[in-house]
């Protein structure tokens, strides 16, 4: 989009893939509460708009801007034409009009408009960049600046200018019309948005005036709304659950972890869609009508994105990461990269055309694999196929559109070689497996929708699908969180970051559904607050009560896996437990205290083989008595319980418990402590290195088990290896003799495929010629099925066909000369009831010989029927003329 009047007005963030504004980018109302419609037209629109306007109600509260398609060079008389059939005032626009409700604004010739702080800006038509598409340009300003009081109204005209403009406002919210095309004198705009799925209402005009009039008075935008969003919706917990559930059902997706506002802004547009005020009899309509399921999740996906937005984070891309990753690439292997919630594909290919301009004419020598992934089928269907509107040129400068973009008609298809490099696959972020050894991910304002505790969990998955410095690009509203121990900070303002190289292993859960499929059920909309940043205060409070109670008042815990590796702790865990010197090791064995260490292997061996608990009691170790740096001897008992996780995964928890110590004891004995024996000083010393013999017999013995365990796995592993040694000599053998078949296989079908290739080239070339010969005929092909196959410009005229008719009915074409019985000879031919001879005349009174002759296939079955027109004229022209050179000639 081009550059407003003042710059100095920052952009909302970048929007792309399935997803929707973020809240603090949406605004509920303007600075007066203003709604705003903005009216697209082109050729025939005027009237249209004359129509519309004049059945509006001129009191609704809402401002119009009148947006059509103006000679450059002309003065315009719109603004006239308007005044006459409304009572509203109607103002031609100039630099800096404010908006005010109740009044028409007119955009005047060879300019652009746009919209700030309700001041209509003006620009020079020539700044644009690629197409003129005022009205694009003015419905996405206006999306940006009002939010859901933006409307946008497509009227008649050619073209697609609109297209992005409507989805830019039905993303933010607001709400969009339609020209039916049966009403409009050229449906290529109406036809045009429509396709794309960007239209709420289709309407006559005068239709689209009795719903603005409506929805200038919905709570939804209305000035006079006071309360909030969450108050005008007022769900209950039942009847939010009700709709997840559905969703669920439906798509098999679950926005339990979805931001509130962004769910309930969704429900609230298509309940003002569907003219529905409360939320439950909302809820009702969803159950009894499967459709409007379908219609709400595509709403929350709203798929609003488009080529090179915020060009600043492209351009950083190919001045620091793209040389990096190029530079710490080997000759044999891809640079791999990754587009999350990549909607129709604009992100992914200009992710693509900017690392091949970086790359220049090293191209070939650079193998690039680019996936582009979407939750959204449709989306997928339409990155895959790769075209895109004439509108694009706003956003792909021409250079661009040259050498990466083929012209088709009514728009642009990508390069094939651009094309193939890109791989575009359903996949749900959430609970499918993510790809992995990525060199770059870019996800811009995906995780704006989610609840912080699922975007720390993306952000991890992310983390585990990049190789070790990889590149992570984020949405300018977005940021990685509590994750900076995962992730360098690469550029603050464009938000891109890389993969620590030493950064400590995640646990990453690639399917959220088991965390969220009771999600709904546990969840309580009625009484938990609306506001995300509420609740995250709430849980973080709590967050900390817990830890406090179970720092004070939890034995000192510790969780590991089945590799003795420390999982999680709680209590006073540095009592015991110390980091070692050297390499950081998690391994609790080698952290544990030096005269824990043998009681605790026991112990977990103990527990690992017979599956039950293992507790020891009077375990004598050396701790330093508070800030003294004398060590004191304290008892502690020792508990090793194994936990079978809900993967099937064996942890175990160490529970470590302190006793009385001896010292305490022998104070507690008073004089009769004193009245021991002598030699119980040398009792107890003899007790304590009896246990500490039998606990290293122990240790011993199970070392021995473990090892004569081992050996006999080792054993049978041997015989194992040794007999799949003989079987991959003879799988070897058979897959010498494969290759070999394979490779005569291989010639044979190089041999095909060169005959195929000739005879393509003959077929090819046999077109042409019959293009050039039949471009001197007068003919029409009509196959068997009554639909037109194909004709010749030169019987356009006569028969009045247009591009759009072929595979259209014969029989509802209408000739403009005079061919009595048409319909009837046709279907004598489509019979084969033999030729049919006729002389006709067109409006201009030429005469043609009109002949209609059965088209047989190769079984000599009648396939359709060959329609020649002969100008008799210009043949017996043709036929004096031969007659009078044979003449001379004799």
């Amino acid at each position: 989009m081009p550059p407003r009047s003042k710059p100095d007005k920052k952009r909302s963030a970048e929007t792309h893939g399935p997803q929707e504004i973020p809240d603090t980018e949406i605004r509920q109302t303007g600075s007066d509460g203003l709604l705003i419609a903005a009216i697209g037209a082109s050729a025939g629109g005027l009237e249209a708009g004359i129509d519309l306007l004049r059945s509006m109600d001129p009191d609704s509260g809402m401002a119009y801007v009148f947006i059509q398609h103006l000679d450059p060079t002309h003065s315009s008389i719109i603004k006239d034409l308007l005044a006459k059939e409304t009572s509203m005032p109607v103002t031609e626009v100039t630099d800096g009009t404010k908006v005010v409700p109740n009044h028409v604004y007119v955009i005047p010739p060879n300019a652009l408009m746009s919209i700030e702080d309700h001041d209509l800006l003006l620009e020079p038509r020539g700044t644009s960049r690629g197409g003129h598409m005022p009205i694009d340009h003015f419905m996405r300003a206006l999306a940006e600046e009002l939010g859901n009081r933006a409307i946008g109204v497509i009227l008649s005209g050619t073209g697609s200018d609109g297209v992005l403009g409507m989805a830019e406002i039905q993303a933010r919210g607001g709400v969009t019309f339609a020209q039916d095309p049966d009403s409009a004198k050229y449906d290529g705009m109406p036809r045009s948005a429509i396709a794309a799925g960007y239209v709420d209402y289709i309407l006559n005009p005068k239709g689209i005036a009795a719903e603005l009039s409506r929805l200038a008075h919905h709570p939804y935008v209305a000035p006079s709304r006071t309360m909030d969003l969450p108050a005008l919706v007022q769900p209950d917990g039942a009847g939010i659950n009700t709709v997840f559930q559905l969703l669920r059902r439906a798509t098999r997706v679950d926005f339990a972890y979805y931001r509130k506002t962004t769910i309930l802004r969704r429900i609230q547009r298509r309940m003002v869609v569907h003219k529905i005020d409360r939320f439950n009899d909302y809820v009702k309509y969803l159950q009894a009508n499967p459709s409007e399921i379908k219609a709400l999740y595509q709403d929350m996906l709203i798929h609003v994105t488009s080529f090179f937005r915020n060009p600043k984070v492209f351009e950083n891309l190919k001045r620091s990461v793209f040389p990096e990753i190029l530079k710490k690439k080997s000759p044999d292997s891809n640079i791999r990269i990754w587009v999350p919630g990549c909607a129709s594909g604009e992100e992914a290919y200009s992710l693509a055309i900017a690392l091949l301009e970086y790359v220049g004419p090293k191209q070939a020598e650079v193998p690039i694999q680019l996936f582009g992934t979407d939750i959204s089928e449709n989306s997928i269907k339409a990155a895959r196929a790769g075209v895109y509107p004439a509108n694009i040129q706003g956003d792909v400068s021409a250079e661009r559109l040259r050498q990466f973009f083929a012209k088709t008609e009514g728009g642009y298809r990508i390069n094939k070689n651009i094309r193939e490099m890109c791989i575009f696959a359903q996949h749900n972020l959430l609970n499918d497996p993510p790809f992995s050894r990525m060199d770059l991910i870019c996800c811009r304002n995906l995780l704006i929708y989610f609840e912080p505790v699922l975007q720390a969990r993306v952000v991890s998955l992310f983390h585990y699908a990049l190789r070790s410095g990889g590149y992570l690009v984020l949405g300018t509203s977005e940021g990685i969180g509590a994750a900076n121990n995962l992730f360098n900070i690469e550029d603050r303002e464009n938000k891109i970051f890389s993969k620590k190289s030493a950064s400590p292993r995640q646990v990453v859960a690639f399917s959220m559904t088991r965390q969220t499929e009771h999600a709904t059920d546990e969840s309580n909309w009625a009484t938990s607050p609306i506001r995300a940043e509420t609740s995250w205060t709430n849980l973080e409070s709590q967050r900390d009560f817990d830890r406090r109670l179970l720092a004070q008042y939890v034995p000192p815990t510790v969780f590991i896996n089945e590799d003795l590796e420390v999982v999680h702790t709680r209590g006073k865990f540095n009592r015991y437990f110390k980091i070692p010197a050297g390499r950081p090791t998690l391994n609790i064995v080698k952290m544990a205290h030096e005269d824990l260490v043998l009681e605790l292997q026991s112990s977990i061996a103990r527990a690992k083989r017979e599956k039950r608990s293992v507790h020891r009691r009077g375990i004598p170790i050396r701790l330093t008595n508070g800030k003294k740096s004398s060590e004191a001897r304290h008892l502690v008992s020792l508990e090793v319980v194994p936990v079978k996780s809900g993967m099937n995964e064996l942890f175990f928890m160490v529970i470590l418990r302190e006793e009385a110590s001896p010292s305490v004891q022998r104070e507690s004995g008073g004089r009769k402590a004193k009245s021991a024996p002598a030699n119980s000083t040398w009792n107890q010393q003899i007790k304590r290195l009896e246990h500490e013999l039998a606990v290293t017999k122990e240790h011993l013995q199970s070392l021995v088990e473990d090892q004569e365990a081992t050996n006999e796995e080792l054993q049978s592993a041997n015989e194992e290896i040794l007999s799949s040694n003989e079987e991959l000599q003879s799988t070897n053998e058979e897959l010498e003799t494969a290759k070999e078949e394979l490779q005569s296989t291989n010639e044979e079908l190089s041999t095909v495929n060169d005959e195929l290739r000739n005879r393509n080239l003959q077929i090819t070339e046999g077109q042409k010629d019959l293009r050039s010969l039949l471009a001197g005929l007068h003919i029409a092909i009509v196959g068997g099925d009554s639909k037109v196959r194909d004709f010749t410009p030169q019987v356009r005229q006569v028969l009045d066909l247009l591009p759009e008719d072929v595979a259209g009915p014969i029989l509802e074409v209408k000739p403009t000369g005079n061919i009595p019985d048409f319909d009837e000879l046709i279907r004598q031919a489509l019979a084969n009831s033999g030729a049919s001879d006729k002389e006709v005349t067109d409006r201009s009174g030429r005469q043609y010989r009109f002949r209609v002759l059965p088209y047989n296939g190769a079984d000599q079955k009648s396939d359709g029927a060959v329609v020649t027109l002969i100008d008799t004229a210009l043949a017996k022209r043709l036929s004096s003329k031969a007659q009078t050179q044979q003449d001379d000639g004799g």
